[in-house]
């Protein structure tokens, strides 16, 4: 790997704008990582940032990392907000349902065939607090419900009576089930993937382990599934990533109790390390520092392929 050149761009300029927000994708390129593209939208003053997360898809927290200084309950009118619809995929095998957990992010691989071309679908999610951890590993979907009934286990219905409120044994369909209307049941006993009744919540650290999506989100993605269906979920809060010559970096602030102990610079590090023996390239320092310094979820720019030297080597960082 080398070092020092001229900074690059931030601006992701060589995606091509969807034609609608559903979050639908063509596979890229074999050997690229990238989807999606960053837009601008003007906010209105009769919506929140929360509303215009909701209506292209976006979570919660995705939002106000990609527009620090836009308030989030008064945007002024005609102020510009970032979508941070660009994304690099998970380091993962991209079959099923792949979840980056400090991204708060499912990516759905539907199965191909000689008819269909590859397509990658994404979905904003909740994850668990920092007490009620989503759980990492390989697991699939084990059952599939619509319009699922809720029986809120004991630990659950103890933390909110010491709130004083009373949940019920059990709770039916309808509007008052947190569950939603679609719940995709994992291998991890007493997960779910499921909808809700609360959907301003959505791309937050809420829920009691489950992911949680939007009601429109859920409602697109579970007739695409099947029991039996591979579930990976990882913890990837820095996401490397290939567009033609051009390196990116996407960088979310890791989970309090994931954070690295060595820093997330020498962490960042230690991944250009082993991408430079797979592919050299030469670093920007300076966009890689910013990158670091933003954590804001949106693919930087750090790197621009090696032609000079193709092979494989050691990188030589400090």
């Amino acid at each position: 790997m080398k070092r020092h050149v001229p900074r690059l761009g931030l601006i992701l300029a060589l995606f091509a704008v969807p034609s609608t927000f559903a979050q639908s994708f063509v596979m890229p390129a074999a050997q690229e990582d990238l989807i999606g593209a960053l837009v601008s939208v003007a906010a209105s003053r009769e919506e929140t940032l929360l509303d215009i997360a909701r209506r292209y898809d976006v979570g919660q927290d995705e939002i106000l990392l990609a527009n620090p200084s836009v308030d989030r309950w008064l945007p002024a009118d005609g102020a510009e907000v970032t979508l941070p619809t660009a994304y690099i995929l998970p380091r993962a095998e991209r079959i099923g349902l792949v979840l980056n957990v400090p991204e708060m992010r499912l990516y759905y691989y539907p199965p191909t065939t000689a008819a269909r071309a590859g397509v990658v679908h994404t979905y904003p999610v909740s994850i668990g607090r920092m007490d009620w951890s989503t759980p990492l590993g390989k697991t699939e979907i084990v059952e599939k419900t619509k319009n699922p009934t809720w029986r809120p286990p004991e630990s659950i219905k103890l933390e909110h009576a010491s709130d004083g409120e009373i949940l019920p044994g059990v709770i039916p369909p309808g509007p008052e089930n947190p569950l939603g209307k679609f719940a995709l049941r994992l291998g991890l006993p007493g997960y779910l993937i499921h909808g809700t009744n609360k959907p301003y919540g959505v791309g937050m650290r809420v829920t009691h382990g489950c992911v949680r999506m939007y009601p429109e989100d859920i409602e697109s993605l579970y007739p695409m599934v099947s029991v039996g269906t591979r579930v990976a979920i990882v913890d990837q809060p820095v996401k490397l990533g290939w567009l033609g010559e051009l390196l990116y970096v996407e960088i979310h602030p890791p989970l309090e109790e994931q954070t690295p102990e060595q820093g997330l610079k020498a962490s960042v590090l230690d991944l250009l390390r082993a991408e430079s023996e797979k592919r050299p390239f030469v670093l920007d320092d300076a966009a890689l520092d910013a990158a670091v310094r933003l954590q804001n979820g949106m693919p930087m720019p750090i790197g621009r392929a090696d032609t000079a030297n193709p092979r494989p080597k050691s990188p030589g960082l400090p």
